[in-house]
């Protein structure tokens, strides 16, 4: 375990987004410490603090994400709701990062939509991270990326021309909220965002951008597909 006598490793690490190498200590607290990229302004957990996968998943294994639950289904709403109006008729799809209970596959397929579903933890079938999807969801899980630089391209490679990207995330306001966010208490999340780094996301890949409520954020891809 990691504690505020440990010493702070000076090494500069390349921000796992951009790869830029101007990034400042941003907070620590008695587990970990956190960075932000002048570049992108990630806030990112140094690869020194991330968790192993097995302690990832007994970490996953106590969220209670049931399809049965109204209230859980009623939180993913407020993103499948928006995001099907985006969405033309019969589309296919992705969830990445869908669990073990594909609750949000269920709603948007209720719209007529078709859902593959990926996991790596839950769901590893890598045969669906080779094909092309008209849009993908990614709800609550970009916080868990160790190397959004490589996911985030990976996520718009798989999408179609002027297909939709759709997250779910909850977004860094500013220093002082930082400090006391229940969000940075789970150490599975490793990557925090603001709306610069979506715009800079948007940017890299020629996307449109919008954020629709405080934690939800839709990318169209260009229909020329650069």
């Amino acid at each position: 375990m990691h504690n505020q006598s440990l010493i702070i490793d000076t090494t500069i690490e390349p921000c796992p987004l951009c790869g830029g190498n101007q990034n400042n200590l941003y907070h620590r607290d008695a587990v970990r410490q956190y960075r932000q990229c002048g570049a992108c302004h990630l806030v990112f957990v140094p690869q020194q603090f991330h968790l192993s996968i097995a302690k990832e998943k007994k970490e996953y294994d106590l969220h209670e994400n049931d399809c049965e639950d109204e209230g859980y289904l009623r939180f993913l709403s407020r993103f499948s709701d928006p995001f099907v109006e985006k969405l033309g008729v019969k589309q296919q799809g992705l969830d990445f990062g869908c669990g073990p209970a594909p609750a949000l596959a269920s709603l948007i397929e209720q719209h007529g939509h078709s859902v593959a579903l990926y996991d790596i933890l839950y769901n590893d079938d890598k045969s669906v991270l080779a094909k092309k999807y008209d849009f993908i969801c990614a709800t609550e899980v970009v916080e868990h990326f160790c190397s959004p630089g490589k996911e985030f391209e990976q996520l718009f490679e798989m999408l179609l021309p002027g297909g939709w990207l759709g997250i779910m995330t909850k977004m860094v306001r500013d220093e002082a909220s930082f400090k006391t966010w229940h969000y940075i208490r789970d150490l599975t999340h490793v990557a925090f965002y603001c709306t610069e780094t979506f715009s800079y996301l948007a940017k890299q890949y020629g996307a449109t951008l919008a954020f629709v409520g405080a934690d939800v954020i839709f990318m169209q891809k260009s229909l020329s597909g650069e």
